[in-house]
């Protein structure tokens, strides 16, 4: 089964690039640009890998941060999930960035675009591997501090396909940014945004009604709401579900308790995602593996998840077919 997981062609669509920054990378980087770590070792780093709710990870991540510096910083570590993209099959992957994570440090927002947009471009002519960016605004920062990221994007609305919401959703409704994503959309941005995490079922209806979202990440807690499961059923809004991430975060208790499988029973358009793989133990591969052992997916189930994954996708609809065709190629050969 494992191996069935790594192999099938898949999509990701919920990957968040500062949280793919694995522990030596990050030394090496603090190194290379002369930035102490509060941490003496890499074993230390992960260590630390023990939250008990978002915003003790998010301390963490943002700490880590800071070690990217250059354009080469970026593109290394664009790079290096890239290549865990090549050892786990995913065919295509629609990645967040936090502009202002970067921005509010100095960095340009050039400086950041340039490093994550070439590594993209690199892995296409190598490998085959499509890839879309999406702008994420961090949500604990003011509608002014958004809107003004969202400015400096417009140069580079060319090759960012989509604005998303991320960062502390409790006590940071959706509604707080309509007027941000009013104006993204009106600049042709697709919209997507962190709805129904830690935050209520009511997030997730604000972020459809607020801000015109195509899909909603993480939307686990859409099950407090029993409209809002039929509306999502109804209309197939995807959910880009991350498991590992779920539990390390204690959305839930356990992967048992998970309610994936549940969903995919409901009928809505379920995806399996990694987050932050480099903090939450797993990426893509192993998120699948985590959820189907501890549900006791099929292999159908798992070809229904990969399949969603490339219904989700923001391919055009040429792409996306060649994608499901390759997906069933695969099929029709190990089954």
């Amino acid at each position: 089964m494992n191996a069935f997981i790594r192999d099938i062609p898949k999509a990701e669509l919920h990957i968040h690039i500062e949280g793919s920054l694995e522990p030596e990378l990050m030394f090496a980087l603090a190194q290379r640009n002369n930035v102490s770590l509060p941490y003496p070792s890499v074993e230390a780093v992960r260590a630390a890998y023990q939250f008990q709710n978002l915003q003790s990870f998010l301390d963490l991540y943002y700490a880590g941060t800071a070690v990217l510096r250059t354009e080469q910083d970026f593109y290394d570590l664009t790079w290096a999930y890239l290549q865990r993209c090549v050892q786990q099959n995913v065919r295509h992957a629609e990645i967040f960035f936090d502009p202002q994570s970067h921005t509010e440090r100095g960095i340009p927002f050039e400086v950041v675009h340039a490093g994550l947009y070439r590594a993209l471009q690199d892995a296409k002519q190598k490998w085959g591997i499509t890839s879309y960016l999406i702008l994420c605004f961090l949500r604990h920062l003011s509608a002014k501090s958004a809107m003004a990221t969202l400015e400096r994007s417009l140069p580079f609305k060319s090759t960012i396909l989509a604005v998303g919401l991320d960062s502390s959703e409790l006590g940071h409704p959706p509604s707080k940014f309509q007027k941000v994503f009013d104006r993204a959309r009106d600049e042709g941005f697709l919209t997507v945004a962190h709805a129904g995490e830690e935050g209520p079922a009511a997030y997730i209806w604000e972020a459809i009604r607020s801000l015109g979202v195509a899909r909603i990440d993480h939307g686990v807690r859409c099950t407090d709401d029993p409209e809002l499961v039929d509306y999502l059923a109804q209309q197939q809004i995807p959910l880009t579900v991350c498991p590992l991430s779920n539990i390390k975060l204690c959305v839930f208790n356990s992967m048992q308790q998970h309610n994936l499988k549940h969903l995919l029973e409901l009928g809505l358009c379920v995806t399996v995602n990694s987050d932050d793989p480099s903090y939450f133990g797993g990426y893509i591969a192993e998120n699948y593996e985590a959820i189907q052992s501890a549900l006791h997916l099929s292999h159908q189930d798992i070809y229904r998840l990969a399949r969603n994954s490339f219904s989700a996708s923001f391919l055009p609809p040429h792409e996306k077919q060649s994608r499901l065709n390759e997906l069933d190629r695969f099929m029709a050969a190990v089954v």
